[in-house]
Protein backbone atom coordinates (compact mmCIF):
# COMPACT_ATOMS: atom_id res chain seq x y z
CA UNK A 1 0.00 0.00 0.00
CA UNK A 2 1.62 3.80 -1.02
CA UNK A 3 1.60 6.13 1.23
CA UNK A 4 1.29 9.68 0.65
CA UNK A 5 4.03 11.61 2.62
CA UNK A 6 3.61 15.00 0.68
CA UNK A 7 1.26 17.19 3.26
CA UNK A 8 -0.35 19.87 1.87
CA UNK A 9 -2.84 22.51 3.55
CA UNK A 10 -6.45 21.65 2.39
CA UNK A 11 -7.71 24.29 -0.18
CA UNK A 12 -8.76 27.47 0.41
CA UNK A 13 -6.61 26.96 4.45
CA UNK A 14 -4.08 29.49 3.18
CA UNK A 15 -4.89 33.06 2.41
CA UNK A 16 -2.86 36.09 1.01
CA UNK A 17 -2.04 38.70 3.12
CA UNK A 18 -4.13 41.79 2.60
CA UNK A 19 -2.15 44.34 1.95
CA UNK A 20 -3.61 48.26 2.80
CA UNK A 21 -2.82 51.40 1.66
CA UNK A 22 -1.62 51.35 -1.50
CA UNK A 23 -3.61 53.37 -3.53
CA UNK A 24 -6.89 53.82 -4.52
CA UNK A 25 -6.30 51.47 -7.56
CA UNK A 26 -5.68 48.28 -4.82
CA UNK A 27 -9.36 48.44 -3.26
CA UNK A 28 -8.12 49.52 0.14
CA UNK A 29 -6.39 52.66 -0.35
CA UNK A 30 -6.65 56.15 1.59
CA UNK A 31 -8.43 54.97 4.87
CA UNK A 32 -7.63 50.98 4.38
CA UNK A 33 -10.99 49.76 5.11
CA UNK A 34 -11.48 51.75 8.46
CA UNK A 35 -13.51 54.53 6.74
CA UNK A 36 -13.44 57.11 9.41
CA UNK A 37 -10.28 59.30 10.66
CA UNK A 38 -9.93 59.65 13.83
CA UNK A 39 -11.69 58.52 16.99
CA UNK A 40 -13.93 55.81 14.59
CA UNK A 41 -11.13 54.41 12.69
CA UNK A 42 -10.21 53.44 16.25
CA UNK A 43 -10.18 49.97 18.02
CA UNK A 44 -12.49 50.07 20.90
CA UNK A 45 -13.09 53.88 19.91
CA UNK A 46 -16.86 53.69 21.24
CA UNK A 47 -18.82 55.82 22.99
CA UNK A 48 -21.69 55.90 25.58
CA UNK A 49 -25.04 56.80 25.72
CA UNK A 50 -25.91 60.56 25.27
CA UNK A 51 -22.03 61.73 24.93
CA UNK A 52 -21.78 64.88 23.01
CA UNK A 53 -18.34 65.27 21.76
CA UNK A 54 -16.64 66.09 24.96
CA UNK A 55 -19.29 68.98 25.36
CA UNK A 56 -20.86 68.93 28.84
CA UNK A 57 -23.83 66.23 28.28
CA UNK A 58 -27.43 67.46 28.98
CA UNK A 59 -27.94 65.08 31.67
CA UNK A 60 -25.19 66.70 33.86
CA UNK A 61 -26.36 70.01 32.75
CA UNK A 62 -29.79 70.03 33.79
CA UNK A 63 -29.70 71.05 37.67
CA UNK A 64 -31.42 68.11 39.51
CA UNK A 65 -34.01 68.81 42.01
CA UNK A 66 -36.09 66.99 44.51
CA UNK A 67 -35.26 63.15 45.74
CA UNK A 68 -35.43 59.90 43.76
CA UNK A 69 -35.83 56.66 45.86
CA UNK A 70 -34.63 54.63 42.26
CA UNK A 71 -30.65 54.01 43.81
CA UNK A 72 -32.72 52.24 47.08
CA UNK A 73 -35.18 50.43 45.41
CA UNK A 74 -34.98 46.80 46.20
CA UNK A 75 -35.91 44.42 43.39
CA UNK A 76 -37.28 41.03 43.92
CA UNK A 77 -37.43 37.73 41.51
CA UNK A 78 -41.02 36.80 41.70
CA UNK A 79 -42.23 33.20 41.70
CA UNK A 80 -45.90 32.19 41.50
CA UNK A 81 -47.78 29.69 43.09
CA UNK A 82 -48.68 28.10 39.35
CA UNK A 83 -45.26 27.84 38.39
CA UNK A 84 -44.12 25.80 41.54
CA UNK A 85 -46.76 23.72 41.10
CA UNK A 86 -46.13 22.93 37.78
CA UNK A 87 -42.11 22.25 38.65
CA UNK A 88 -42.89 20.33 42.13
CA UNK A 89 -43.32 16.96 42.91
CA UNK A 90 -45.63 16.68 45.76
CA UNK A 91 -43.38 16.42 49.00
CA UNK A 92 -40.36 18.50 47.51
CA UNK A 93 -38.83 21.30 49.86
CA UNK A 94 -39.06 24.91 47.95
CA UNK A 95 -35.95 26.95 48.61
CA UNK A 96 -33.44 28.44 46.30
CA UNK A 97 -31.54 25.27 45.74
CA UNK A 98 -34.59 23.61 44.08
CA UNK A 99 -35.42 26.82 42.51
CA UNK A 100 -32.50 27.67 40.97
CA UNK A 101 -32.03 23.95 39.73
CA UNK A 102 -35.96 24.03 38.18
CA UNK A 103 -34.90 27.18 36.47
CA UNK A 104 -37.39 29.50 38.34
CA UNK A 105 -35.08 31.88 39.71
CA UNK A 106 -31.66 33.32 38.62
CA UNK A 107 -28.14 33.44 40.54
CA UNK A 108 -25.14 31.59 40.72
CA UNK A 109 -23.10 28.63 43.31
CA UNK A 110 -21.20 29.54 46.10
CA UNK A 111 -20.38 25.83 47.52
CA UNK A 112 -23.78 24.17 48.15
CA UNK A 113 -25.47 27.37 48.45
CA UNK A 114 -27.38 29.94 45.58
CA UNK A 115 -26.46 33.47 45.62
CA UNK A 116 -29.62 34.99 44.04
CA UNK A 117 -29.62 37.66 41.67
CA UNK A 118 -32.09 38.87 43.98
CA UNK A 119 -34.06 38.70 47.04
CA UNK A 120 -37.09 35.87 46.16
CA UNK A 121 -40.53 36.43 46.99
CA UNK A 122 -43.11 34.11 46.19
CA UNK A 123 -46.79 35.56 45.18
CA UNK A 124 -50.33 32.94 45.40
CA UNK A 125 -50.93 33.35 41.88
CA UNK A 126 -52.31 30.24 40.61
CA UNK A 127 -53.39 27.42 42.72
CA UNK A 128 -51.09 24.40 44.51
CA UNK A 129 -52.10 21.68 44.44
CA UNK A 130 -49.40 19.55 46.49
CA UNK A 131 -47.98 19.25 49.85
CA UNK A 132 -44.40 21.33 49.18
CA UNK A 133 -42.38 22.56 52.40
CA UNK A 134 -41.15 26.21 51.69
CA UNK A 135 -38.34 26.88 54.00
CA UNK A 136 -37.72 30.94 55.27
CA UNK A 137 -34.49 30.22 57.11
CA UNK A 138 -30.47 29.05 56.76
CA UNK A 139 -27.93 29.85 53.61
CA UNK A 140 -31.04 29.02 51.12
CA UNK A 141 -34.12 30.63 52.50
CA UNK A 142 -36.41 32.29 50.56
CA UNK A 143 -36.60 35.69 51.67
CA UNK A 144 -40.57 36.93 51.47
CA UNK A 145 -43.67 34.94 51.13
CA UNK A 146 -46.78 37.05 50.91
CA UNK A 147 -50.12 36.32 52.81
CA UNK A 148 -52.23 34.98 50.12
CA UNK A 149 -49.56 32.50 49.51
CA UNK A 150 -49.34 31.07 52.64
CA UNK A 151 -53.03 30.98 52.83
CA UNK A 152 -53.14 28.57 49.58
CA UNK A 153 -49.64 26.60 50.56
CA UNK A 154 -51.52 25.52 54.03
CA UNK A 155 -54.94 24.65 52.41
CA UNK A 156 -53.21 22.76 50.04
CA UNK A 157 -51.28 20.54 53.05
CA UNK A 158 -48.13 21.97 52.81
CA UNK A 159 -46.07 24.01 55.54
CA UNK A 160 -43.66 26.65 55.99
CA UNK A 161 -40.21 25.89 57.81
CA UNK A 162 -39.04 29.17 60.29
CA UNK A 163 -41.67 31.13 59.73
CA UNK A 164 -41.91 33.47 63.05
CA UNK A 165 -45.13 32.41 64.53
CA UNK A 166 -47.08 35.11 65.63
CA UNK A 167 -48.58 35.55 69.64
CA UNK A 168 -51.85 35.68 70.19
CA UNK A 169 -53.09 38.89 71.30
CA UNK A 170 -53.82 39.49 75.12
CA UNK A 171 -57.27 40.45 76.16
CA UNK A 172 -57.66 43.53 78.70
CA UNK A 173 -59.75 41.62 81.16
CA UNK A 174 -56.80 39.20 81.63
CA UNK A 175 -53.91 41.70 81.58
CA UNK A 176 -55.63 44.07 83.79
CA UNK A 177 -54.35 42.84 87.66
CA UNK A 178 -57.96 42.71 89.52
CA UNK A 179 -57.43 44.95 93.03
CA UNK A 180 -57.13 42.77 96.29
CA UNK A 181 -60.21 43.03 98.43
CA UNK A 182 -59.32 45.16 101.19
CA UNK A 183 -59.83 43.59 104.85
CA UNK A 184 -62.58 44.61 106.48
CA UNK A 185 -62.32 47.49 109.21
CA UNK A 186 -58.91 48.26 107.46
CA UNK A 187 -60.33 52.01 106.56
CA UNK A 188 -58.83 54.87 108.23
CA UNK A 189 -61.08 56.10 110.89
CA UNK A 190 -63.09 59.85 109.77
CA UNK A 191 -61.84 62.34 111.81
CA UNK A 192 -64.58 63.69 113.80
CA UNK A 193 -65.36 67.56 113.92
CA UNK A 194 -64.41 69.05 116.44
CA UNK A 195 -66.50 72.72 115.91
CA UNK A 196 -69.70 73.35 118.04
Amino acid sequence: MAHDFNLRAPEGANKRKRIVGRGQGSGRGTTSGKGNKGQQARSGGKTYGGFEGGQMPLYRRLAQRGFSNYPFKKSFQIVNLNEIDKRFNSGETVNLTSLHAKGLVKGRKNGENILPKNPVKILGNGELTKNLTFVLDGPNALSIISGAAKEKIKKAGGKISGEVAVPAPVSESASTPVAASEPAGSSEPVAESTEQ
